[in-house]
């Protein structure tokens, strides 16, 4: 299965580990972009083609919790949103998951391990949800 992710992180050495993490996974083949901010993030964001995006907290210009606002606002269709952060306080996770609509939040810094265990409930919903109604990754399953 090929995955479509934007990887948005102020740090281009963050965003080279949470891609190599990512691959390292084996959860699925991803296509990487890349963003350095929430607003070239928004610029990059495709909504045909970007099936989930994987956004830093604090960043420049936009922050990534700004970025998942908008994109939630804006968007028709739902792309699965992971927050890979230092912010680990139960507020910023509440705000992130309940507020913003992340669908999953890892905080850094994150082994491989993490990442898969904190990805698969995801994935397997995800794809669930295809089986039935085939939408996200229904494409991608077969």
């Amino acid at each position: 299965m090929q995955i479509n992710a934007l990887v948005v992180d102020d740090s281009g050495i963050m965003r080279k580990m949470v891609m190599r993490t990512l691959a390292e996974s084996r959860l699925a083949q991803f296509i990487f972009t890349e963003a350095e901010d929430g607003l070239d993030a928004l610029k990059k964001f495709d909504p045909k083609k970007t099936e989930m995006a994987f956004v830093d907290w604090n960043m420049p210009n936009m922050n990534g919790i700004d970025f998942v606002r908008k994109i939630r606002a804006n968007m028709k269709r739902h792309v699965p949103i992971v927050m890979i952060t230092t912010e680990g306080t139960m507020a910023k996770v509440e705000e992130a998951l309940d507020e913003a609509g992340v669908d999953s939040y890892i905080v850094k810094p994150f082994t491989a391990e993490v990442v898969r265990k904190k990805l698969e409930p995801l994935f397997a919903k995800l794809s669930q949800k295809s089986k039935k109604s085939k939408g996200f990754f229904s494409k991608l399953a077969g």
